[in-house]
């Protein structure tokens, strides 16, 4: 089978974003506070799942809202019908939809919309990234002259000491920290070169997976934590960079203070 026309995909993403743009939304809690879902994920997610599942028949998905986590196949589609609901749930325009289609082990496609910034980030694998039909490449900045995207696991605040302590060494070896509440946003500003450097101790797939082959794609670096490859089915930190200088660095910091907090 091949893999399905981009453009299709992206037509498909504009037409799922008409979805978002309403003021009547409804607001649930899945976790408290933290993690809520609103009727618009649910909607977006819903029209997207229909309408790729037509690009590549019997292919599974794996999807942030209803459960939905079926990667047997041989390509998979991994959403996040909104990335950053909580922004989108308070008029904060990062919030984005994303859709990565993996092939086997690989991504193959990755796109992701962020509506409120008319911005469309997207990749194809071997094919370069680009945002709104402009290729796109990460900066040359070291990283004494990097930003650091980074968040405090808020779905996990037992592990809100060592991410500050992990963050604070960075802080002070880099140039500067933001944090914009939305991981695939954060990744392609890294793979446009607004951003140099991205941390987060601990990820869904459909947070990352799409963004992941647009970093890549314009020459950025990105793994989990260790250093290791992505697994791109399974929760995992995240870690990337402009260049592998800057990645070594960061993911140093990382392991030291992952270590120190081991041998307590």
């Amino acid at each position: 089978m091949n893999t399905p026309s981009l453009n299709k995909i992206l037509d498909i993403v504009k037409d799922a974003s008409g979805l978002m743009k309403t003021d009547t939304f409804e607001i649930s809690q899945k976790e408290g506070f933290a993690n809520i879902v609103t009727s618009s994920d649910v909607a977006v997610q819903d029209f997207l799942c229909s309408k790729l599942k037509q690009l590549v028949p019997g292919s599974g998905f794996l999807c942030e809202e209803e459960d939905m986590w079926d990667t047997t196949h041989e390509y998979t589609w991994i959403i996040d019908p909104i990335d950053g609901t909580a922004n989108y749930s308070r008029g904060i325009a990062q919030c984005a939809i994303c859709v990565g289609l993996k092939h086997n082990d690989d991504m193959v496609i990755g796109v992701v919309y962020i509506p409120m910034a008319g911005e469309m980030f997207y990749a194809e694998k071997g094919k370069g990234a680009f945002l709104n039909g402009r290729q796109i490449h990460v900066s040359d900045r070291p990283f004494e002259n990097s930003l650091l995207c980074t968040a405090l696991p808020v779905y996990h605040k037992e592990y809100a000491q060592i991410c500050s302590e992990i963050i604070t060494e960075a802080f002070g070896r880099c140039n500067d920290i933001r944090r914009f509440g939305a991981c695939a946003p954060e990744l392609c500003y890294l793979a446009m070169g607004r951003c140099e450097l991205y941390f987060e101790y601990l990820l869904s797939p459909w947070d990352y997976a799409a963004a992941s082959l647009i970093v890549t794609e314009a020459g950025g670096t990105i793994t989990s934590v260790d250093g290791s490859p992505l697994k791109l089915t399974q929760k995992s930190g995240v870690v990337a960079a402009n260049n592998a200088d800057n990645h070594r660095i960061m993911t140093e910091i990382i392991g030291k203070k992952i270590n120190t907090e081991q041998q307590k």
